[in-house]
């Protein structure tokens, strides 16, 4: 009975001694942190619904503002087409009146011919001041008469300086076969026909009249271009394949030189109206949306672009910062852990010597030993969080066999533990034995409480060429397709107990200080879980 009660003494002081002090400041910071991550989830939610209804109406405002803002510029285009209309009536009335005076040209050579033949035929019957008189006033028109074989027998109001130029004056005489249908002059001598033919052009008044208009127009159509319009515009001809004047198509980067008929083919894929600049002759301009327009539309875009590189720069920012604070946090943590299992487990190591030398039974103390060297291997692990351990050269097949009957005592004896090494005996992989028991450790607990009764665990080592890996299996309850990768989340859990820090923590110790990886090979929900460890040899 004093037996019975010295070690009922003894536990519960165990008990008393391993607890840690629930105000702590790191524990306390540790749980907060916790908290915010489990929540992380919904504030992303909320964030990526503020930020797509920022987005959507951003959007719908550019897009409303560019509308109308083109709206207008189609307004302002077809107004200005409407006054380069008008203005084209003044020119389409000078045509008519070039028309004219091209009438009277024609009726003056006529005449002209009529009285040079009339004097060709003379025959001293008659008065010939009429005719002579109308030879004599034709001072403008330019004549060539030419006989039957396209010889020039005479011509008229030339410059002086080419009369005696033969060649000019046959290049003369083919531009006048062009431009006007020949007059036939021909007069009979001794009844005897003399074919000949009357050749002219425009006369040098209305030729000097016509290009003096001829370059109003231009003028007025460049100045209209260039001083009107403030987008890239062209005007084309009938046929569209040449350009009657342009303007603001240095903004698209066409130069003078550049082919017409590729600026045309360009252009009309955009905007067009259609115009008569001269009388019974369509004109086309085609233009393009304004500049600010343009950039209206990418701006959007580019404002989304920019606004998401600057938010995922902060985002990357951020997580590292917070991934910091929380190695901070596990860190102070784990070493005010070691700290307060510190002075306890001294005390349990003077208590285990007392109750060796009151007699108590020796596989009671055993056991106590054990548990005494388990948790200075807990003390151990939670020093070396933070730090970069060493890795030495261990025999996996030791650890893994040590630490299995380890827990086959201290688990229910309706849990089956199955073990297979498929490597050589001898061989040996760098490792940090108590870090590493301790992610078997938190492997197997979560096995446990996933099986919840009868069932069995399963670890199987097996060679992957670089690789080494252990398969972790139970036959528990299993896990659902999107848990496979949540459940390495600090924070995460499915215990109604617990701060879901001890996958978290086994991630980070397999991948951060041994530089290899741990994930759920296989889950099946009331089948079971698979998890598989890769290290290095």
């Amino acid at each position: 009975m004093l037996k019975s009660k010295k070690l009922y003494t003894a536990f519960f002081t165990i008990g008393l001694l391993i607890q840690v002090r629930p105000k702590s400041c790191i524990f306390s910071l540790c749980f907060i942190t916790l908290k915010i991550y489990q929540n992380k989830k919904r504030w992303k939610l909320w964030l990526g619904i503020a930020a797509a209804v920022i987005v959507a109406s951003m959007l719908v405002y550019s897009q409303l503002l560019v509308e109308r803002i083109a709206r207008e510029e189609k307004e302002k285009m077809a107004l200005w087409a409407q006054a380069v209309q008008n203005r084209a009536v003044l020119v389409n009335k000078t045509d008519s009146i070039f028309r004219i005076f091209e009438a009277e040209d024609r009726k003056n050579i006529s005449l002209w011919a009529e009285a040079n033949k009339f004097i060709a035929e003379y025959e001293g019957d008659g008065d010939i001041y009429f005719p002579t008189r109308i030879l004599s006033n034709n001072t403008t028109i330019p004549v060539i008469i030419t006989n039957d074989k396209d010889e020039i027998l005479f011509y008229n109001n030339f410059p002086s300086h080419r009369e005696n130029d033969t060649a000019w004056l046959k290049e003369q005489l083919q531009t006048f076969k062009q431009r006007n249908k020949p007059i036939d002059v021909s007069y009979k001598v001794l009844r005897r026909t003399m074919k000949q033919y009357l050749y002219y052009d425009d006369s040098y008044i209305f030729r000097e009249l016509k290009n003096t208009i001829d370059n109003l127009v231009q003028s007025f159509i460049s100045e209209t271009v260039i001083n009107s319009a403030s987008v890239p515009v062209i005007i084309t001809n009938e046929k569209q394949d040449s350009i009657i004047s342009y303007g603001n198509l240095d903004e698209l980067g066409f130069k003078e030189n550049d082919d017409p008929a590729h600026i045309i083919a360009a252009m009309q894929g955009y905007n067009s109206l259609e115009i008569e600049l001269t009388k019974r002759k369509k004109n086309y301009i085609y233009y393009l949306d304004s500049n600010v327009i343009r950039l209206l539309k990418y701006f959007p875009l580019i404002f989304i672009s920019i606004t998401t590189g600057f938010l995922l720069v902060s985002y990357l920012l951020f997580s590292i910062a917070r991934r910091n604070e929380q190695n901070q946090v596990w860190v102070g943590m784990s070493k005010e852990t070691a700290h307060q299992l510190g002075t306890p487990l001294t005390s349990l190591m003077g208590w285990t010597e007392i109750l060796k030398d009151r007699g108590v039974d020796s596989g009671i103390t055993s056991e106590i030993e054990k548990d005494v060297e388990r948790l200075q291997v807990v003390a151990e692990r939670f020093s070396k969080v933070g730090s970069m351990p060493e890795l030495y050269e261990e025999n996996l097949d030791h650890i893994l066999s040590a630490f299995i009957d380890y827990m086959r005592k201290r688990t229910s004896s309706k849990i089956e533990y199955m073990y297979q090494y498929h490597l050589s005996p001898n061989e040996t992989i760098p490792l940090s034995k108590p870090l590493f028991e301790w992610v078997m450790e938190n492997l197997i607990r979560n096995a446990i409480d996933a099986i919840q009764g009868t069932g069995s665990i399963s670890i199987e080592v097996s060679d992957m060429g670089k690789y080494v890996a252990i398969d972790v299996t139970d036959t528990g309850k299993g896990l659902a397709k999107n848990m496979t990768k949540t459940i390495f989340r600090p924070g995460y859990t499915t215990k109604k107990r617990g701060w879901g820090l001890g996958l978290s923590l086994t991630k980070r110790i397999i991948e951060n200080y041994h530089k290899g990886k741990i994930f759920v090979k296989s889950s099946e929900p009331g089948v079971g879980t698979t998890f598989r460890i890769l290290l290095h040899y």
